[in-house]
């Protein structure tokens, strides 16, 4: 019989990594999870900002991002600029601010279109391991290693699983955009 916890395994995975994208997705309040995917070239490797510096929160609404290396300042600011965050950097000789303001009504329809993107996406990453799973199931029917009845029974296994994680899916973009829509 076919054993589903490897498939398990990776569709909690892809759970996981629906959560990381929707952590990048800012919500009105400073998070230092939008900087992950943000690098900038330190000694000949892109490295994110993370790991070139301290980003620390003073407040609700802002992040502070200070380089231990100063000649790193205007390469983090530019990194800043031209990714996709949406905040203009403010840098004052020594440290980086980042000031997220109230996002209006429609940076929030915008935000909640990326969410049901990454949900999607992740819909589709599920359906691709349920198709791996009953392609290996069928083979092992097919070569003996397991009977029809199995075979049927895996595959309503595998289905069920699939539903299971489906609807985790929907339930992390239903919780995401409403602490995108709350005001």
């Amino acid at each position: 019989m076919a054993d589903l916890k490897e498939f398990e395994r990776k569709m909690e995975k892809t759970i996981e990594v629906l959560g990381g994208e929707f952590s990048a997705v800012r919500a009105g309040r400073a998070n230092a999870k939008v900087l992950d995917r943000i690098t900038v070239e330190y000694y000949g490797t892109e490295t994110p900002i993370g790991q070139v510096g301290t980003i620390s929160s003073p407040d609700a609404r802002t992040l502070v991002i200070q380089p231990w290396d100063g000649s790193l300042l205007k390469q983090i600011e530019k990194a800043i600029q031209v990714s996709d965050l949406g905040i203009n950097p403010q840098n004052d000789g020594r440290v980086i601010r980042l000031i997220f303001p109230q996002l209006t009504e429609e940076r929030r329809v915008e935000l909640t279109k990326q969410v049901k993107k990454y949900g999607e996406d992740a819909k589709v990453a599920i359906r691709n391991i349920r198709r791996d799973a009953v392609d290996m199931v069928k083979k092992q029917q097919k070569s003996s290693e397991i009977t029809e009845d199995d075979e049927k029974k895996a595959e309503k296994d595998i289905q069920e699983l699939t539903d299971k994680y489906i609807k985790k899916i929907d339930e992390a973009c239903a919780k995401k955009e409403k602490e995108l829509m709350e005001i």
